[in-house]
């Protein structure tokens, strides 16, 4: 999720958004699960958002996640609105996992929870979403790092792996334990991606190192890193791209067409804004049927810069994700 991610470009979603099928809803950080024949989708919002479709096109809104955000979230941010930031859903040994972000406005006051359930079919009557609390929290003037934008992935090994961040000293990977609940013991840790940031900000400072959203995607050799550069949530003045690198390893390094390591700035271009869209980014990337699609967010030149949904269909050359262009 985002440094400015409550812009009242995003409250306006919640205001008057309406519950009907819709083919772009108004969308922040979206992520995607199959199950059966409907497509669930979870994004940024009070509660966590949430959208279901049979197309990939037409989606309506669905109950969110939390009806009360879970008990703990007021120790970690004493304000806290019940707006949960960039979930990340997944499923492994028959337990979809969802973790989440919450945050205070502007600083990495911040923590990554996690949520279970068995189904994600709210008329099944094993449905229940179980909060399993903090996975990993970030405190201004310690960490250099920031607890959201969370994404799990696991190596050829089986072994977990969160990548998560946005701007400070840049996005990170962390090994947690079997039980996908916590960091594993002995610890590890990985800068996956940096911008350089000025050195003349103090620490508690988001900085201008603008990056964001790691979502970590294994295809044939490689492990590919998407993320996000430059800002979202200000409208007109959203400037928002998606950039990627490799690795033939999880922690990296991840390297662009260039061989330039994302840790020195680097990242090769999928796909940026337009006259009709201002920004694009914060992406995830699945693939359904046999195709690989990647899912994010775009502020709508037509429609007040409002946050929007994007499906494109991934397509692969020399080993390198590409997309349409923006229409």
């Amino acid at each position: 999720m985002r440094i400015l991610k409550h812009h009242f470009a995003l409250f306006t979603f919640f205001i008057f958004s309406v519950i009907y099928a819709q083919e772009r809803p108004i969308t922040h950080d979206p992520v995607v699960a199959k199950q059966g024949d409907t497509y669930y989708l979870f994004c940024t919002g009070p509660g966590i958002t949430s959208f279901t479709s049979k197309d990939l096109k037409t989606w309506k809104q669905a109950a969110p996640i939390f009806d009360e955000s879970p008990e703990w979230v007021k120790d970690v941010v004493p304000r806290f609105n019940g707006h949960i930031w960039a979930p990340d859903i997944s499923l492994h040994n028959g337990t979809y996992y969802l973790y989440y972000s919450v945050s205070a406005f502007g600083k990495n006051t911040s923590a990554i929870g996690l949520v279970t359930n068995s189904t994600l079919n709210s008329e099944d009557k094993n449905y229940k979403w179980k909060d399993q609390g903090i996975v990993i929290q970030s405190v201004p003037n310690r960490d250099m790092w920031n607890a959201i934008d969370p994404n799990l992935i696991l190596d050829e090994k089986g072994t977990p792996w969160l990548a998560f961040g946005s701007f400070w000293n840049g996005l990170k990977m962390v090994k947690l334990a079997d039980n996908f609940k916590e960091v594993a013991q002995s610890e590890e840790w990985h800068t996956i991606a940096r911008r350089d940031r000025d050195k003349n900000l103090v620490d508690s400072d988001a900085g201008n190192a603008a990056l964001e959203g790691p979502f970590i995607f294994k295809k044939g050799n490689y492990y590919y890193q998407f993320l996000s550069f430059d800002y979202c949530c200000r409208n007109e003045k959203s400037t928002y791209k998606l950039v990627v690198g490799r690795s033939k390893t999880v922690t990296g390094p991840y390297l662009d067409k260039n061989e330039i390591d994302l840790n020195q700035g680097g990242g090769s271009l999928v796909i940026k804004g337009n006259k009709n869209w201002f920004g694009v980014g914060h992406n995830s990337v699945f693939t359904f049927e046999g195709k690989d699609y990647t899912f994010m967010h775009g502020y709508d030149a037509n429609d007040y810069g409002l946050p929007k949904l994007i499906v494109k269909e991934i397509t692969w050359l020399d080993e390198w994700p590409t997309v349409k262009p923006m229409d």
